[in-house]
């Protein structure tokens, strides 16, 4: 028979003793937003003992501590108290300078009349509990291709951290911002985060903010009843509605209007969203991965981006490497294209020449992956043999690889491990031999590798398989 010692409806004096064994932080405060209690978990988290925050306004949580968390104030003070629980994700810096990832939930609390009597909260170190899935993940998950994640391609040390970051976003149900310059795959990235979750069989859905007029952006996003503004002859829905129980990716977060900016901060506060000229709200379940191309540090500085707004989306930040810097993964993926591109485009191609592999290892990317993949589509157009040559890919990749005729020829020390192979020493004069067919050949005809990259060669670009 069960203890009824045990049960705190039955015996409310157990309930200080199982909130304080509680992991988890607790508090409560009044309809002021003065703190009444702190428990010994959130005491632990935060590094502030209940006689130093208790009697004071609930600050802790709020201002330079807590970047992201709303002040309690604000939720108290509203005419008609939020129903429900309020979701809060925030950067915590303990009192010992430790900066944490914390997920919140705040009730409101109210008397029968309907007006606020005061709030409880709860919070959880959200970043003890991705560390604990990590090596979970390690231990029990099976060997994965090292290379290829998730749409994702490299085996560079950066996108070897991405690819972990992405595993972890995967496990939990935190904000993620996706930083990187354009064309680096940020949509890519949130795919995969959508496929790692247990959302994977609900929607996933994108919206690029800078694509959508600032004056339509709003409807976009919550929707609209039938005569909110002018040209509304029906109601519709938003994408927030639209992803409901997945996630939705806000693209370009960065461009997003101030007065837009709060409406946001509802949405993500509340869990609930009011279609344009509608006085109903209604409750959504999304989870929210944002991404920009801009630095948001600087907007943040210019005053153009609410500093509680950029603490709330940038929970947990996946920075994405240009591919400028890391050219060791350009084989890889050129590989990858060819193989990706071949069936579309009804061609039998099996790889690409020493010469053009090397002009695609040159070349700066400005446009990142983006650009590399359409620039193999562009040569998908020309080819004529099973090898992609120099004359294949664009103007503006051969005038970085082809010197000016007047100018000395640039002369670049081979690696030792390329000067002893027997394709470098032999293959550029096969090519100068064959100048007129722009293809490597090799004793089967059908391989090719960089043997001038400097450093250890890049591995030979072949899709025969």
């Amino acid at each position: 028979m069960a203890n009824p010692e045990l049960d705190f409806r039955k015996n409310p004096q157990i309930l200080s003793s199982i909130v304080d064994a509680m992991v988890d932080g607790l508090f409560t405060c009044d309809a002021d937003g003065n703190l009444v209690s702190w428990s010994d978990g959130a005491a632990r988290i935060t590094g502030y003992a209940a006689d130093e925050v208790v009697g004071n306004p609930c600050r802790v949580l709020e201002g330079p501590n807590g970047k992201g968390f709303s002040t309690v104030h604000d939720l108290l003070a509203q005419d008609e108290p939020p129903e429900g629980v309020c979701l809060q994700e925030c950067k915590f810096r303990t009192k010992d300078g430790r900066e944490l990832d914390l997920l919140g939930k705040v009730r409101v609390l109210t008397d029968e009349a309907g007006r606020a009597r005061g709030a409880v909260g709860t919070f959880t170190h959200q970043t003890s509990s991705m560390l604990a899935n990590e090596r979970i993940a390690l231990r029990t998950e099976p060997p994965q291709d090292q290379h290829a994640f998730g749409g994702l391609v490299g085996r560079s040390a950066p996108m070897q951290e991405v690819f972990q970051r992405v595993r972890l976003a995967g496990q939990s149900g935190v904000t993620v911002l996706l930083t990187g310059e354009s064309g680096t795959g940020k949509e890519l990235v949130a795919r995969a985060i959508h496929d790692l979750n247990g959302r994977r069989d609900r929607p996933f859905v994108a919206v690029n903010c800078s694509a959508v007029p600032e004056t339509l952006l709003e409807s976009e996003l919550f929707g609209h009843v039938k005569g909110a503004f002018t040209g509304a002859d029906r109601d519709k829905t938003g994408v927030f509605q639209a992803a409901h129980g997945g996630t939705l990716f806000l693209d370009e977060i960065g461009d997003v209007s101030p007065l837009l900016q709060v409406k946001l901060l509802r949405v993500l506060q509340e869990r609930e969203v009011r279609r344009v000229g509608d006085t109903q709200a209604t409750k959504v379940d999304v989870r929210l991965v944002t991404a920009t191309n801009r630095g948001l540090e600087s907007l943040r500085a210019a005053g153009t981006l609410r500093e509680d707004f950029y603490y709330r989306i940038r929970v947990y930040e996946i920075a994405l490497p240009p591919l400028r810097d890391r050219r060791e993964d350009v084989p890889l993926l050129v590989e990858h294209f060819i193989a990706e591109l071949g069936p579309t485009h009804k061609k039998n191609v099996s790889g690409i020449t020493d010469e053009a592999l090397r002009c695609l290892l040159d070349y700066p990317w400005p446009g990142n992956v983006r650009e590399l993949r359409n620039a193999i589509e562009c040569a998908f157009v020309t080819v004529t043999g099973d090898q992609i040559t120099l004359l294949d890919l664009p103007p503006e990749l051969r005038r970085i690889a082809v010197p000016h005729p007047l100018a000395s020829p640039r002369r670049r020390k081979p690696s030792a491990n390329a000067s002893s192979s027997p394709s470098s020493r032999s293959g550029g004069t096969r090519r100068r031999r064959r100048s007129g067919s722009g293809s490597a050949a090799s004793p089967s005809g059908r391989r090719c590798a960089a043997s001038r990259w400097p450093g250890p060669p890049p591995r030979s670009v072949n899709c025969s398989r």
